[in-house]
């Protein structure tokens, strides 16, 4: 069974850190990235049995996963949070064989008039040894399999 490693990059979260620690369920390992939070966002994440690492200037993304030596990154953002429906299908993959390449996932996004869906799903679980990085989510692979599911991005607390 893989495991899995939700990755967030944090800086002054912890008003929305919570709804998307309490969706991690699936994960086996959450790795928070902290860029120099002053809020409740690191003793948030800690709460929640995250490994905390703090961002070092000019280190690259690789050099901050360094010690997650295996399994499968999931990256999200904290004001994301996992459907139920994602969720699911994350435990469901982890039940079969691996296999390689990368996973793409759908978002709907909160607006002051809604929700809209985003049309295009963004590759987002990717292999530990992934190495195509665009900032901090991994560049979008048009051959990655979609999972059934969605991240939901609220735009409000």
């Amino acid at each position: 069974m893989p495991a899995i490693t939700a990755l967030l990059h944090t800086e002054n979260d912890a008003l929305r850190l919570g709804r998307t620690l309490e969706t991690l369920y699936p994960c086996d390992h959450i790795l928070i990235v902290d860029h120099g939070s002053r809020d409740g966002t690191v003793r948030l994440a800690r709460e929640y049995g995250a490994r905390v690492v703090v961002a070092r200037i000019g280190a690259s993304l690789e050099q901050h996963l360094a010690a997650t030596s295996s399994g499968w990154i999931l990256c999200l953002d904290p004001h994301e949070s996992l459907t139920e429906s994602l969720a699911a299908t994350l435990y469901e993959w982890k039940s079969l064989p691996p296999t390689g390449g990368a996973f793409s996932v759908f978002l709907r996004e909160e607006t002051a008039e809604g929700w809209i869906e985003i049309p295009t799903p963004q590759t987002r679980l990717v292999p530990v040894d992934w190495s195509h990085w665009e900032g901090r989510l991994p560049v979008t692979d048009r051959f990655a399999m979609a999972l059934e599911g969605e991240l939901l991005r609220f735009a409000f607390p």
